[in-house]
Formats: C-alpha cells, structure tokens, sequence
C-alpha cells in the first residue's frame, strides 16, 4: 500500500532563529527542538541533560498518602502483602519492582501473576481467593484494578485491603479500595497523566522511601523496569517518563539486574541499547512467557539474584519466544487467508475474527500484523473459558477505546486506551458487535486514517548532513511516543552507480547516493523491503527519500548512513 508523506508543520520561526542562534545549531536541528515543544535555550538545557530533580512529587498522587500509610501498617504489624499484577511487560516489571523493594524492607511478601489462559485479565477471584488462603491482608495491584469494582469489594468482604496501582482509564465508578492511585483518575492533580504501570509503582515506593528515610539513591536502580517498562507498553517518551527512561537506560546498560542481564544476553545486543532494541528485543521475550505459559516466570526470572537460575529461566524464556514466533506466523497467515476469501471484510473499514483455536496469548500480536496489511481498526477474538476474548489495536489518529466503548452493551468486559484494548463478550454477540463495530467505525475515521502515513520532521539537503548534525540529533534520545527519531526528506536524489539489490530474496536495496544541489557528497543508504524500485533506480534517474539518519559500525568502521522508510519516483513501479 502506497504511504502517504506528512511533513510537519515547521516550528514558529522566530523561536526557531532564536534557537539557533542562542545554541550555536543550525535552524534545522532548532526546528527540530521547537516541533517538540522546546521554545527556549534553558528548556533546551533541561531537555538535553534529564535530571532525576525532574521527577513529579509522588504526593501529588490521589491517595498516595493512603496507600503509604497503609503499607507502613501492614510491615509494623508484619500483615502478609501479596503484590498482583497482570501478565505483560508492564506488569511483570511492575511486580518485580514492588516486590523487591518491599523484600528489602520486609519479608512478608509473595506475588502473584494470573494465569492468562484460566484468569484472564486483571484481578480475579482466583488471584483473590488465593490471597486469602495465604493470610494475605493486603493486596497491591499493579497495571491493573482500576475497573476491578466487584472484584475490590469482594476482597473487603475477605478481609483484605487493596491498594491499586494502575494507569489505565477508569470506567463510570472507581473501586472503592483502601487507595486508588492512577492519574487518570478524576480529582487527581498529579501533572503528568502518561506513567505506565510500572511508573506508578515506582512513584509508590518513591513515596514510601520519603517516608521513611530512605534515600533516592537505594531505589533508583530500579528505573532499569520502568524503562522496560516505558519502551514495551508504547507509553509517551516526555515530561517524567523521559527522565525515567533515560535514566534507567543508563542502569540496564551499566549495571542491569542479573535477570535483565541475561535476556540482555539471550538476545545477543552487543551495542548500547537502545529503547528501540528494548521494544523489539527484549521487551517481546519478557512477554513471551505470559503469552506461551504463565507471566510468573518472567517475575521470577526478573527478581532473581542468582546467576545460574536467571541464566536457566532466560533460556526457557527465550524459547517460549520462539515458540511464540512460530504461533503468530501460523495465526496471521490464516487471519489474513479469511479476510481475501470474504469479500465484505475486504471491503470494510475495520477487521474483526474469531477463531476458537487461535492461542490467546498471540492475538494483539496477529491484529498488529494485520494492520501492516489492511491498515484499518482491527480485532482479534479467540475463545476462552466459554467466552469469546481478543484484542484490539487501532490505527495512528483513531481513538480506538473510544469505539469499542460505544459497543460495551454488548460486552462483559474491556480496558485498554485509544491504540490497544482488550475484551471479552458471549459468543452470541459477536456478529452484533462485529455489526456496531464497523458501523461506529465507519461513521467516525476519516479517510486520512486509513491510509498509511510516514510522519517528515522536516525537509534536509545532503549538505547539511554530518557526523555533528548526528551527534546533536542524537541527544534526542531516548527516542519514542512524541519523541520519535527524526525522519527526513530528501529530493531529486540519485545512486551512482553501485546500488544493488541485497537479501536472501533480493528484496533490499543497498544504495550510494547523491543530491545534485549538494555537489558531491554522498552517502551511503539501506532501503529494506524497496526492491521494487531497483530499474528505475539503476539508471541514474532522479526521486525522492524520506529516511532517518544512522551511524553504521561494521569492523571498526563507522559512517553515517540512510535507513530509507520510503522512495517516491514520478512513476509507479
């Protein structure tokens, strides 16, 4: 499917001018700063050297002086905490997080990780009972509880207290636990509503470590889980969540815990990650164990101190990611075999499937493939405990939570925000909610949003690239949500002569390109999955990139290179 190319909207050129002059940059690299917001040198200042001064006050929470006084009476009196989370990366780093840190504190303490197959979701009643069976007297949910209203009032009637910790929207009613904390919450003042899970754990013990004299420096090597945390759950790199992740970059590449150590290790990253390489590499193996067994291991794999045990449980993880791969291969293939044999799901502007076989720990996997393909809202429903269970995922602009919300009549439950959701309805009402779906959808995204968009930071000329315009750009980094590695357009450039198509298929390219109004200079370029345009290309015509800037390292060598996203020629290949 042909991308469409957005170039934002250039910064205000005064503030622009005033950039590069007070910094010494070129206006290219301020235009830079001031489409992310950055209108000042001393913000500019604050922007480039993240301080953990920066960080919010954790009592700018709702209710987090409850949940700290309740936790403060549960060590005096030596009450059992069982620390809950859900199954994916957010909250297994999330229990681990909490559960360490209350270990060194106190040893009353057991997690607990619902199976997603038998449980599902969120808090249940196995997940609960099991706390009562264990004398627990206080339960800490993490990624999760923010919907839990009969669950919560279930453990009061078992005499157990729960504090929720999660960051997802709430429903029309809070639950009414001993303490409510996420900052989507009404009446909630704290300033920054977009912490994943994991960081509003951390906020948590952050408060509790004030309390109770202890210093910043003992928990700050536990934003090592936040930036996984931060990086697998897609959550905004600004504001507070910056901070953390750069900040706990630092720890997983200096000091990781043994248990990230060695996924590190399994995964075979050899350079300085990256929050890219902990999206794709490592934050997949972690969700890996939740998807094919149980998330358990993966908390047990993340809390452990002993280097043989974390380098078995790694190995077991890294498997179960093969495992995984091979499943969502074999589900997507099949998906996508359903929709071409269906003329009206051709046709629609959404995607909704069920399978009763498909593994249910691999669906968002599959809907997120789906999307590659027919770029649409899309939902993928499997069968589980009698119920059909799927998740969703939407397209950039589309407020998907939105549109399954306007469906929850027909629904026994869903959760999520506006790119990914979760849910599960009765058998019965999948068509009907097929039906609405794509009704609602239909009448709500524009045709803007069904069409694939590469987003252009800005147009730069060959000569203006070199190895100090990287080095500034790079101090962007972390790069995510909102801060996304800059992406650029180039015209009229041409190869000269050596390009070749590369792959086990042929299907790259590798390039040397130049710009006729750059004189000379040239530079060398990898377009991956654009063999396409080889005949064209070949012949010394001229087109258009739109690419990010890389530093390639290959025996001791390092060049700047071109990653092309996209190649426009005036003629279709």
């Amino acid at each position: 499917m042909e991308k469409r190319w957005v170039v934002k909207e250039r910064g205000d050129t005064s503030v622009v001018k005033q950039l590069a002059a007070s910094l010494g940059v070129s206006e290219s690299l301020a235009n830079l700063m001031a489409q992310r917001d950055i209108t000042t040198a001393a913000e500019a200042k604050s922007f480039f050297n993240p301080s953990l001064d920066y960080l919010h006050d954790p009592f700018l929470m709702k209710d987090m002086n409850i949940a700290v006084d309740r936790i403060s009476v549960a060590v005096k009196k030596n009450e059992k905490i069982l620390v809950y989370g859900d199954y994916d990366v957010d909250g297994t780093t999330a229990v681990a997080l909490m559960y360490s840190f209350l270990m060194d504190q106190y040893t009353n303490v057991e997690y607990y990780i619902p199976d997603r197959y038998k449980e599902g979701y969120g808090v249940s009643l196995q997940g609960l009972d099991y706390a009562y069976q264990q004398g627990c007297k206080v339960v800490i949910t993490l990624d999760c509880g923010i919907k839990a209203v009969e669950k919560v009032k279930y453990a009061r009637s078992k005499g157990i207290d729960v504090i929720i910790c999660d960051h997802h929207y709430p429903g029309d009613e809070i639950p009414k636990a001993v303490a409510v904390l996420d900052p989507k919450q009404p009446l909630c003042s704290y300033p920054f509503k977009e912490l994943s899970g994991c960081g509003v754990g951390f906020k948590l013990i952050q408060a509790y470590a004030r309390v109770h004299g202890i210093a910043f420096s003992a928990i700050s090597h536990y934003l090592d889980l936040v930036a996984v945390s931060i990086a697998s759950d897609i959550v905004p790199i600004t504001g507070e969540n910056r901070v953390m992740a750069y900040f706990g970059l630092k720890q997983l590449n200096l000091a990781p815990r043994t248990g990230l150590r060695e996924i590190i290790r399994e995964a075979e990253v050899t350079k300085a990650l990256t929050i890219e390489d902990v999206v794709f590499k490592i934050g997949p193996r972690i969700n890996a164990a939740g998807r094919m067994e149980t998330g358990s291991k993966a908390v047990d794999l993340l809390v452990s101190r002993d280097t043989t045990l974390a380098i078995g449980i790694s190995k077991e993880i890294n498997n179960f990611n093969l495992e995984r791969r091979s499943v969502d291969r074999i589900i997507t293939t099949e998906a996508l075999r359903m929709i071409s044999e269906d003329q009206r799901n051709v046709n629609s502007k959404t995607t909704v499937l069920y399978n009763p076989n498909w593994k249910k720990g691999v669906i968002g996997i599959v809907a997120s493939r789906l999307i590659e393909t027919y770029y649409r809202p899309t939902v993928i429903l499997t069968e589980s405990n009698g119920f059909a269970t799927g998740s969703a995922r939407s397209v950039p602009g589309y407020d998907l939570y939105q549109a399954i919300e306007a469906c929850s009549d027909l629904l026994e439950s869903f959760g999520g925000h506006m790119f990914a959701a979760g849910l599960t309805l009765k058998k019965e009402n999948i068509r009907p909610f097929m039906e609405r779906f794509e009704h609602h959808v239909n009448s709500t995204i524009s045709e803007e949003q069904l069409w694939p968009r590469i987003l252009i930071d800005c147009e730069l000329s060959f000569s203006e690239i070199n190895e100090e315009y990287f080095g500034i750009m790079s101090q962007f980094q972390p790069f995510g949500p909102e801060n996304m590695s800059p992406v650029f357009v180039s015209r009229s450039v041409f190869d000269t002569g050596t390009g070749r198509m590369v792959g086990s298929s042929g299907e790259h390219l590798k390039l040397d390109l130049c710009q006729e109004s750059s004189g000379q200079k040239s530079f060398s370029a990898i377009a991956f999955g654009q063999a396409n345009h080889f005949e064209y290309i070949k012949g010394g015509n001229p087109f258009d990139i739109c690419y990010s800037l890389e530093m390639n390292e290959f025996r001791g060598n390092r060049n700047l290179q071109l990653n092309i996203r996209d190649i426009k020629t005036p003629f279709a290949d």
